[in-house]
């Protein structure tokens, strides 16, 4: 038979927490404890998860203890974790990777992404109309109009979102065009590994006999004299030949100081657009066209909350309303100002907010599960190992300005495509199950303010 407190001592006990924490803290993190005994001047409470155990034991047990001495008059808490009762070998593997075979290409299918990257969904401002008109403008007639198109600016603001429109609208025009998206390092692999193989004929093939190339992320090239050999006669025969192409980076050509001049300058026979951070109207309607799926509606208020807390960066945009639509539907609570404001507590900037690595990411996210680094980056798919590493990915991808291909280069190599799988299962577990979401938001609380 379970234990009992004494009457009402533990009711009173709850209620002190809870008058001295936020609803938030409260909700995620004090609420779900349960007592166990009180004995010795010990108050035994336990908790949902080993995760869940270490988390309020760092942060919360001086505020246990000393409301634990008013009601209880006990001298200190004990945390135990609760026995899981889910089954750990009904899941004993974790679909890490996503059915496809790594390539995130599209030679005569339209990417897989489409749907989510297309024009339609593209939110148009200041400050990236240019582009959109001039992506737009090359998708309708490939090859006739700003070839090379060569699109700028920092990570998180549309340049990959742009690319996979392009490649989208061009097949719905005309289904029988040949083209390929690729990131310039999945080029770069390709390329060794035709050398590595001696099949340099089918390399070339691959990339010289296509109507579209879509290049993302070039700067990659950078000071790799061969590859930057390479792709210097793949753009030159796709150019002659009349093929269109749409080059990203996160920086002009002329910053990008180590290509060669000749490159640099092939680059600026099209046309040049950079993209900058959206205004704060733009923020609001991409918050918009995001909370429109979201479970639950998202008063005005929360939404321009966050337009203007979230300045830079279309990714922490969706990161915050992510994890407001999550918490709510967990909690079954209907959103407002006040909730946001607590759940976004750690989004706000700082001055001194500092700039994060994968690397203090995935150790931080690997000492919460009990794991090792080299668990994360490794090539084990079983559980609960796959879980840790989508959650650094996500976490990867929330708080750096990292692109897909280098979170996935981060974790041992993986292709972009697996990173993506990981963001959206993250993103779907956050909604479905309150332990992921604490887990979520705790670590980046945890590397928000280290």
């Amino acid at each position: 038979m379970k234990p009992q407190p004494v009457s009402g001592a533990w009711d009173q006990y709850r209620q002190a927490l809870r008058n001295r924490v936020t609803p938030v803290t409260w909700q995620t993190w004090l609420e779900p404890l349960d007592y166990v005994t009180e004995e010795n001047g010990t108050l035994s409470l336990s908790t949902p998860s080993e995760f869940h155990l270490r988390w309020v034991n760092e942060k919360y047990i001086t505020l246990l203890n000393q409301v634990a001495a008013d009601i209880f008059d006990a001298s200190d808490v004990r945390l135990e974790a609760r026995p899981n009762q889910a089954n750990p070998e009904s899941a004993d593997l974790l679909e890490d990777e996503p059915g496809a075979t790594g390539r995130p290409i599209l030679s005569a299918d339209p990417p897989s992404a489409a749907p989510k990257y297309s024009f339609e969904n593209f939110i148009v401002g200041p400050s990236n109309r240019f582009a959109y008109a001039a992506a737009m403008a090359v998708a309708e007639q490939p090859g006739q109009h700003y070839n090379p198109l060569f699109i700028y600016g920092s990570a998180g603001l549309g340049k990959t979102h742009l690319l996979h429109s392009v490649a989208a609208q061009s097949r719905e025009i005309n289904p029988a065009l040949v083209m390929r998206y690729v990131t310039s390092e999945d080029f770069f692999n390709d390329f060794v590994d035709g050398i590595r193989r001696k099949r340099m004929d089918e390399f070339k093939n691959r990339y010289r006999r296509i109507d579209i190339l879509l290049l993302d992320d070039v700067q990659f090239f950078e000071g790799k004299e061969q590859i930057l050999e390479e792709f210097f006669h793949t753009f030159n025969t796709l150019h002659q030949a009349g093929s269109q192409l749409v080059i990203t980076s996160d920086r002009h050509p002329r910053h990008l100081s180590t290509l060669e001049d000749r490159l640099r300058s092939r680059f600026e026979w099209g046309l040049l657009t950079d993209i900058q951070p959206p205004d704060v109207e733009t923020r609001l309607a991409i918050l918009h066209k995001n909370a429109e799926f979201a479970p639950r509606q998202v008063p005005e208020a929360v939404l321009e909350f966050i337009a203007s807390h979230v300045p830079n960066n279309i990714r922490e945009l969706e990161g915050a309303l992510t994890r407001i639509t999550a918490y709510a539907a967990l909690t079954q609570q209907e959103i407002n100002l006040d909730m946001a404001t607590d759940v976004l507590q750690d989004l706000i900037p700082t001055v001194n907010q500092r700039t994060l690595h994968p690397e203090e990411i995935i150790g931080a996210t690997a000492a919460a599960c009990g794991l090792s680094p080299t668990d994360l980056i490794g090539p084990s798919r079983r559980q609960p190992l796959v879980r840790a590493r989508q959650t650094a990915m996500y976490l990867c991808r929330e708080l750096t300005d990292l692109s897909l291909p280098k979170i996935g280069r981060a974790f041992g190599g993986r292709d972009h495509t697996t990173v993506m799988h990981a963001l959206d299962r993250v993103k779907a577990l956050m909604i479905e199950d309150k332990a992921t979401f604490d887990q979520v938001t705790a670590l980046s609380q945890n590397l928000r303010e280290a």
